[in-house]
């Protein structure tokens, strides 16, 4: 399609549309997991409207392939700009020259100091051409010129702009947030030597160990399927609508619509019809296969030359996983510029589109995402793009929710901490004494047709208060072990990575482990909490929670089945975290077997869960071990002094 018949296309399209709307579709990604706007208000919306042109461009590639461009420029034209860049496949609307975006960059600070800002629709989304790969694998040995990936599109795309787009001083930098980020990930990757910094901001970066796709093999059915309903739909060439989403929900309670749902096959036979590629492409591949392993950008991120500010949020419920790894995989390969980290106390995307003070009823005494985006991220950017004085930030700019302050490292996690083991005991007891002796495993019967719900709300779509709600409607259940420290006489800092040991058995051949570390009230608690009417004694806070697949306890490539009633231990990744258990308050590990509909319910039966019929569900009685020879802990890094 030539420039002229996408215009045409363009303006048929934009004639039954609202300027900057968005699809009013629960789930749909425009909503979801767009670029989040940073605190829009009408006074932006003017002044960039008196500051700024707007142009659309279609921008070709080495193949041919042109992609929908839109920028932003300067009207003062007696200076020269960087370019800021975001490429999306959420759309870069609103489209037409006329209409233009309420807030521009990361944030404000950005549109008024003066940058050129370019929003791109990626290959295959929206008004770009080309055919869409949901997180298209890297292709390091590009020989001709049909060979293109993401960071061959942005080397041509900055190409392109430093040539025709007036005004610009020869330096770009590049920003995105989720699938935003992780198509920033790959600017960096095989780079244009203009680009100068690149900020991947909660990152997706691999779709099966950690992203909200799969947490440790586990599929996450909840958020995927309102996701995919729309993301994942075909779209027959270029439009500014994408596609429509799935809007047949036909209750409030997701727990009863997917447990009406059944087993997993039955999206596609209720629902999909087959329609839905990259939902078919995760059904087709249940494994960690190379399939998934292309698509991870860690093991590129060699040789990486611009600057990095990585960014991710404590409570982001969808890519807490992406910027950990993301900054380790950089960093572990000694890269040429300065590789940064910055973790907020966040909801994913909550840097960009709030103030940071609090989420649900936790107070975090200060403004954090105003914070980020006034000293750390426009003075950064500034820098590397404008030449202004570096702000000597430190290598990993880590806020410490509990005792709710900012702390500076030379890396990350920080060198002052050592491994310490948080051992379950018998009667619910948690310490960091490890078992003395024998004792008889804790047991709990696990039925897939009662699943532990993954939220004491009644809600469809998943949302990120889960991330940080109270947890005692878990802890009352009778498929939920409770295990509790005494009260802490000495504030406890944890810093780094969190691992889950757990020794187990089973009935069945197939389970999920769910482990969450959790910090308790005391009952006395002053009622701080933003919402008036919650009690905060005995509030018991999710600071970090996972999920394991038993099956690839091994390999997340070569599943086994576990042997029945034999003790296994299942050991997993529950990624890191950076609090303060406060004098006074107490430290829980629950473990549970499932957490629907977040996460899907597995049968409970070594078989492939995307196939399995609901005859393959069954109960289970699992145990779980802590005795001397078995002692099964959460493993923490302590802070010290």
């Amino acid at each position: 399609m030539n420039f002229i018949s996408t215009k045409r296309t363009l303006r048929k399209a934009l004639s039954g549309l609202v300027p900057g709307l968005l699809l009013a579709v629960a789930g749909s990604p425009v909503i979801a997991q767009q670029r989040p706007g940073s605190l829009v208000n009408k006074e932006d919306s003017v002044y960039i409207r008196q500051h700024y042109t707007k142009i659309e461009r279609m921008v070709p590639m080495r193949d041919g392939v042109k992609l929908f461009t839109s920028i932003y420029l300067p009207k003062d034209s007696t200076k020269t700009y960087p370019i800021m860049f975001d490429r999306t496949p959420y759309s870069v609307a609103p489209y037409g020259a006329d209409a233009y975006k309420t807030s521009l960059g990361p944030s404000m600070l950005f549109a008024r100091d003066g940058y050129i800002f370019v929003y791109q629709d990626v290959r295959g989304r929206y008004m770009s051409e080309g055919t869409f790969v949901g997180v298209r694998p890297h292709n390091p040995n590009k020989q001709k010129p049909a060979d293109i990936d993401e960071s061959s599109d942005t080397y041509d795309s900055i190409e392109w702009l430093l040539k025709n787009i007036r005004n610009n001083n020869g330096k770009v930098g590049t920003w995105g947030i989720s699938a935003p980020g992780f198509y920033t990930t790959m600017t960096a990757i095989d780079a244009h030597p203009a680009l100068k910094i690149a900020s991947p901001q909660a990152p997706v970066t691999d779709w099966f160990m950690g992203d909200d796709r799969h947490h440790n093999g586990a599929f996450f059915l909840m958020g995927t399927f309102a996701f995919l309903s729309s993301y994942g739909q075909p779209r027959p060439e270029p439009t500014p609508k994408g596609a429509p989403g799935f809007s047949a929900y036909i209750t409030p309670d997701s727990y009863k619509f997917y447990m009406d749902l059944g087993p997993i096959k039955n999206a596609n036979e209720k629902y999909f019809k087959g329609q839905n590629s990259i939902w078919n492409e995760m059904m087709n591949h249940e494994t960690y296969d190379a399939f998934w392993q292309a698509r991870t950008p860690v093991p590129h991120l060699k040789n990486i030359k611009p600057a990095m500010l990585t960014v991710g949020g404590w409570f982001d419920q969808e890519d807490l996983y992406g910027p950990l790894k993301t900054y380790a995989g950089v960093e572990r390969n000694n890269p040429a510029s300065p590789n940064l980290l910055v973790m907020g106390p966040w909801i994913h995307g909550g840097w960009a589109r709030s103030t940071g003070e609090s989420l649900g009823n936790i107070k975090f005494g200060d403004k954090t995402s105003q914070f980020y985006r006034e000293n750390i991220e426009f003075p950064l950017f500034n820098h590397y793009l404008k030449g202004t004085p570096d702000p000597k930030l430190p290598k990993a700019y880590i806020f410490e929710t509990g005792s709710n302050q900012w702390k500076k490292y030379d890396q990350w996690p920080p060198k002052n901490t050592e491994e310490k083991s948080l051992y379950l005991h018998p009667n619910g007891k948690l310490s960091f004494t490890p078992p003395a002796g024998n004792s008889t495993p804790d047991e709990y019967i696990s039925d897939p047709k009662k699943p532990v719900p993954f939220t004491n709300e009644i809600r469809i779509i998943r949302g990120s208060d889960f991330m940080y709600e109270d947890q005692r409607f878990a802890a009352v259940r009778p498929d939920v072990l409770v295990y509790e420290s005494d009260v802490l006489d000495e504030d406890v800092t944890i810093s780094g990575n969190v691992m889950a040991d757990l020794f187990v058995s089973t009935t069945g051949t197939d389970a999920d482990f769910v482990v969450k570390l959790i910090d308790v009230y005391p009952d006395n608690a002053p009622n701080d909490s933003p919402v008036p009417t919650t009690k905060m004694g005995g509030f018991q806070l999710l600071i970090r929670g996972e999920v394991m697949r038993a099956k690839f306890r091994k390999s997340f490539s070569k599943p086994e089945p576990m042997v029945p009633n034999k003790v296994t231990e299942v050991k997993f990744d529950m990624q890191d975290a950076a609090h303060t258990f406060k004098k006074g308050h107490r430290i829980m590990v629950q473990v549970q077997s499932s957490w629907f509909p977040l996460v899907d319910r597995n049968p409970q039966k070594f078989v492939n869960i995307y196939q399995a019929t609901e005859a393959d569900f069954q109960k289970a009685t699992h145990k779980v071990y802590t005795s001397k020879q078995q002692s099964s802990r959460v493993v923490v890094r302590i802070l010290t002094k």
